[in-house]
């Protein structure tokens, strides 16, 4: 079997980080920014505490 396949996508996204070294410091600061955070547990509380449940079968009006 031949392992040596690049799809055109991978050779584009290699050629692209090749290009423009400072891609990947981008990508790393808008993973940061979105996703790595630090969870405020009081905060998360509240949040739980203050939704409201859901109506069974909120898709079918009448009542």
């Amino acid at each position: 079997m031949d392992y040596s396949y690049e799809s055109d996508h991978t050779k584009f996204i290699r050629e692209l980080l090749e290009k423009n070294p400072s891609l990947q410091q981008k990508r790393q600061d808008a993973r940061n920014m979105w996703w790595e955070k630090k969870l405020n547990k009081e905060e998360q509380k509240r949040f739980k505490e203050s939704s409201v449940p859901m109506k069974p079968y909120v898709y079918f009006g009448g009542e």
